[in-house]
């Protein structure tokens, strides 16, 4: 069964009267500290403030109407595949609040804050949706594709496909807004132009500010107006805190085992028995975008694989997704230490850990090396870290023993994400994250 999203928190602490009141943001704010979910924050506070703001606005807003595209003789279809030029309105004839952009560092509370938004939005706001930007990404690309392919005289896409996202959603929250191709970046431009114009608004979260968006990627200059288009329509808002999270002390829960012993497989087997009871599914089939991904083993929200069953094939992020939507814990057993020839499974296993961790899936491990270390090429001080590396780590939070170096990797967004993928393996191996991702 699909699960639902639950925002968490991996903060937990103390308590404090922040002396706020009637304030649906302010007031939730302050259950959760008290609730010991989260531990008082006074930048946090001051970012709190500037979402309620918004709120308010939001409370008096109405979205202008959305021009319709003319039925077709294709069904359901014909939102999307109508020759009618239909055009949005220009920005200054649109009154909608400006959004937010809200970025940071890992273990800001990005997300936590964005969820609180969304959670407490004004009743009349019943066009809402939240989503994850990667999964989102593929929605756009799967209706562009939908589009060309039905019309390939179709000059400009983007606009019934932006068309049709402001009929659904006066407010659009993304969680890990980033670019990272041209392909996204050209679609971003046009679909932000669109959606802005036609009174939605947005709310997002990202790792970069507006200015470090796509930073050093292929025709760059086409990007700019996207960047300038968040700078004049959004408030931008850095959620840097005095307090790191990251390196408050947690204590790490058994997920990960290695190396791989007779003693550490039965275990891991132990463990899957346990949450997995006696009534498992072998080779189940999950039909993804019309094709079926066989599950090896599965019962009552927890499946396991094999690392080459998941990491050895040619699966997307969108099977991934897939599959940690459908299942709350994950096994995955068998893990090598990668090396150069392995690029394309240590690609796919960390667009894998992204996937659990943006759905808070529970994750297992049974690897040859701590699952940190099963992508770099040598050990502490022996391994040459680049000045590159060491400054996404110094970014992440991360010591030299969990990342080491790897010549897996090279450019400036593989090695991000090579560093970001080890600080969420760190996140997701500790007590809080084991008390508050969803098992089944």
């Amino acid at each position: 069964m699909t699960r639902s999203y639950r925002p968490i928190s991996s903060q937990s602490g103390g308590q404090k009267d922040l002396g706020v009141h009637n304030t649906p943001q302010q007031s939730r704010y302050k259950q959760l500290i008290e609730g010991n979910t989260l531990r008082p924050d006074l930048h946090q506070e001051t970012i709190i403030s500037r979402l309620q703001t918004l709120h308010d606005q939001l409370g008096s807003y109405n979205q202008p109407a959305i021009p319709s595209f003319p039925a077709s003789s294709q069904g359901v279809l014909g939102r999307f595949f109508s020759r009618s030029r239909v055009h949005p309105p220009s920005a200054s004839d649109t009154i909608a609040p400006k959004g937010l952009y809200l970025y940071g560092d890992v273990g800001t509370g990005k997300t936590m804050l964005m969820d609180l938004f969304y959670d407490t939005l004004p009743p009349h706001i019943v066009r809402k949706r939240r989503v994850h930007f990667h999964a989102f990404m593929i929605e756009i690309h799967k209706a562009v594709h939908a589009l060309k392919s039905f019309n390939n005289g179709l000059k400009d896409p983007i606009l019934p496909v932006a068309t049709d996202l402001a009929k659904e959603s006066t407010v659009l929250c993304f969680d890990e807004f980033q670019v990272t191709d041209i392909v996204d970046a050209m679609i971003l431009r046009r679909l932000m132009e669109c959606l802005v114009n036609f009174g939605v608004v947005m709310v997002m979260t990202s790792n970069r500010h507006p200015d470090d968006l796509y930073k050093n990627g292929i025709q760059r200059s086409s990007f700019l107006p996207a960047i300038d288009l968040l700078k004049e329509r959004f408030r931008v808002i850095d959620l840097n805190s005095p307090i790191d999270y990251r390196k408050i002390p947690r204590a790490l829960s058994n997920v990960y085992f290695s190396p791989i012993t007779l003693a550490h497989r039965l275990e891991f087997n132990k463990l899957f028995d346990a949450l997995a009871g006696p009534s498992v599914t072998k080779n189940r089939s999950l039909r993804i975008w019309g094709r079926s991904l066989v599950i090896p083993e599965s019962a009552r929200g927890v499946a396991r694989f094999s690392f080459d069953d998941l990491c050895g094939k040619p699966l997307s992020a969108a099977d991934y997704i897939e599959v940690t939507k459908e299942f709350g814990t994950v096994f995955v057993g068998d893990v090598p230490k990668l090396s150069l020839s392995s690029k394309d499974k240590a690609r796919r296993f960390i667009t894998f850990v992204d996937a659990c961790y943006e759905s808070k899936t529970k994750l297992f491990t049974l690897s040859e090396v701590p699952i940190f270390e099963i992508f770099t090429d040598g050990h502490g001080s022996e391994a040459a870290i680049s000045d590159h590396m060491r400054n996404v780590m110094d970014d992440l939070g991360l010591p030299d023993h969990i990342v080491g170096a790897s010549s897996i990797f090279t450019g400036e967004e593989e090695i991000f994400a090579f560093a970001r993928a080890c600080s969420r393996l760190v996140q997701m191996g500790s007590k809080d994250w084991a008390e508050t991702a969803g098992y089944a």
